[in-house]
């Protein structure tokens, strides 16, 4: 799979779909990569030019030094449609993903024709609980919150019927750097983009989970009511709704986009 070899950051990315579509552009969520997409990929693809990466941090992509800001990543997905030739795309995001989305409305919204944002706010959790994160990372390594995490990113139900899945994705975030997690807890620790939704005007789909903890419901409706063009839908997952409702993710993604159910 190709990279492209940016200012700061060498980014790791795939195309899926037919060359003629429009371009769809996948954000994954923190401690997860591209590979968090492969539930809602085929059928987001039949429709769409897909462009996953992983970001900074995460996955076959670098891991810069220093401090990570959201606007940090965000950069990074301007540069990457810039060092692939792509002025405009649909941007679908979950989690930090979707924090990322949140940060393009803002701030590059000439770039973006619809956004969807899922599992997601303007600002989550608390500077001390992200702190304490990420002294356990950097201190124990990335195994000593994996268990908590996927208790968060899935309902009980779920995790016992897909035990594979899960363990898969278990074994994506225990491979990770725990300096590329631990900076982008940092994104996260950092950001507040409240006082930006009332300017985003992208047309915009809010997705949540029933039984998101994370970012819960309350979220989601918060955020699609301060934007000026969002619509909400609630799915009945936890945290990974495109994984854990993968088949109603993408309906509701491809009926929002313009794309054909299949």
């Amino acid at each position: 799979m190709p990279y492209a070899d940016l200012a700061e950051v060498r980014l790791h990315y795939r195309f899926d779909g037919p060359e003629d579509r429009p371009v769809l552009v996948l954000s994954h969520s923190l401690g997860t990569d591209m590979t968090m997409w492969y539930d809602a990929l085929p059928a987001l693809a039949e429709q769409y030019r897909i462009l996953r990466y992983d970001m900074r941090g995460h996955g076959k992509s670098s891991v810069p030094p220093g401090l990570y800001t959201v606007a940090n990543l965000g950069s990074d997905v301007l540069a990457l449609l810039d060092d692939l030739g792509l002025q405009r795309c649909f941007f679908c995001g979950l989690s930090l993903g979707g924090m990322i989305g949140i940060w393009l409305g803002a701030n590059a919204p000439e770039r973006m024709d619809k956004m969807i944002l899922a599992n997601t706010a303007a600002r989550i959790g608390t500077c001390e609980t992200w702190n304490l994160r990420i002294e356990r990372v950097l201190t124990d390594g990335m195994e000593s919150v994996a268990d908590e995490v996927l208790e968060r990113w899935f309902t009980p139900q779920f995790r016992e019927a897909s035990a594979a899945r899960v363990e898969a994705m278990r074994t994506t975030l225990t491979a990770m750097s725990a300096e590329g997690y631990a900076r982008c807890c940092e994104a996260i620790r950092d950001m507040d983009l409240t006082a930006s939704l009332h300017c985003i005007q992208t047309p915009s789909l809010v997705v949540a989970g029933t039984f998101d903890v994370a970012t819960p419901p309350s979220a989601g409706r918060f955020l699609a009511m301060s934007m000026q063009q969002a619509s909400y839908v609630e799915l009945p997952a936890a945290h990974i709704s495109a994984v854990e409702q993968a088949d109603e993710f993408s309906r509701a993604a491809l009926k929002f986009l313009g794309g054909q159910e299949s």
